[in-house]
């Protein structure tokens, strides 16, 4: 397989998974993760302590997907690191071979498992865009030159289901100003509301290059799905969808997210929607490829 920027410039529709690290140092069940998906999907995203929970670094594991022939992409959050230690990790992710980077600003340390740790937030995401875009120019935040500079394919993401959705079109607007070639979005259910956001992004990144995936977590259940409604911002599940995991027995709830997650990635996907799905089994990374395989989905 090529790597995740081939799959965006080649016009093809977009396939990214999801790897998260563990919180601790047992890793089989990570590294058999990535090696069932790295050649199924385009890119791998590696989350960094994600919901603020401490694991097991991103760079890290990054490297990793390297090392084992697939192509990740790096998040990085603004919560825990400074400008220093943000620049510095890019440069050691560089070094690792790692070429995607997914700039995220971080949930804040109270939603997590350290609530009394201190937030950096010294940058967010529109600044992080930014700095890798320097850094891939040659220069450092400061214009310092670089003794060579990076080659990121510099990644965001944004939220169709916010409400109200201004402010968050808002920070779209500027996250495509400060030169995101792709978006990966938090996770979307109702497709007619998706197309609806799509077309008043598309007027918003008109005469760009960016690429646009819909973020799609696997319902694995009925309580999943009303935990994610009740809890989760920027989620919604419509009541279509519940009565429909509702309608078989529990065991069989699984098997019926699966397919409608694979019924939304050909809807997505033949009607040309956007460019691509970054696709999230939280936890049930082993049902990623039997989804694709639902989908129609050929690597």
């Amino acid at each position: 397989m090529g790597t995740y920027r081939d799959a965006c410039k080649s016009g093809q529709f977009v396939v990214s998974g999801e790897v998260g690290p563990p919180k601790g140092t047992n890793v089989a069940r990570m590294l058999h993760d990535i090696d069932l998906l790295k050649d199924k999907c385009d890119g791998l995203n590696v989350t960094d302590n994600q919901s603020a929970v401490m694991r097991l670094g991103s760079l890290a594991v990054s490297a990793e997907i390297v090392r084992r022939g697939g192509d990740p992409i790096f998040q990085t959050t603004c919560r825990d690191r400074n400008r220093l230690g943000l620049q510095s990790d890019l440069l050691s992710a560089s070094f690792c071979g790692i070429t995607n980077v997914l700039c995220l600003t971080g949930d804040h340390p109270v939603v997590g498992d350290h609530k009394q740790a201190k937030s950096v937030f010294d940058f967010d995401s529109v600044h992080l865009i930014q700095c890798c875009k320097k850094m891939n120019a040659g220069t450092d935040w400061e214009g310092n030159a670089l003794d060579g500079g990076t080659d990121f394919f510099v990644g965001a993401v944004v939220t169709p289901e916010a409400d109200p959705l201004e402010p968050q079109m808002y920070k779209f607007a500027c996250k495509v100003e400060a030169g995101a070639d792709f978006f990966q979005t938090q996770a979307v259910y109702d497709m007619d509301n998706f197309q609806r956001f799509m077309e008043q992004a598309r007027e918003i990144y008109a005469g760009t290059d960016v690429k646009m995936m819909a973020g799609l977590v696997v319902l694995t259940g009925l309580g999943m799905a009303k935990y994610m409604n009740r809890a989760v911002p920027g989620i919604f599940v419509p009541d279509a969808l519940l009565e429909e995991l509702g309608s078989v027995a529990k065991e069989d709830q699984i098997k019926k997210g699966m397919e409608i997650a694979a019924r939304h990635i050909a809807f997505l996907r033949d009607n040309k929607v956007c460019d691509g799905v970054h696709v999230m089994a939280i936890g049930k990374e082993e049902i990623i490829p039997e989804i694709l395989d639902m989908a129609g989905v050929v690597r």
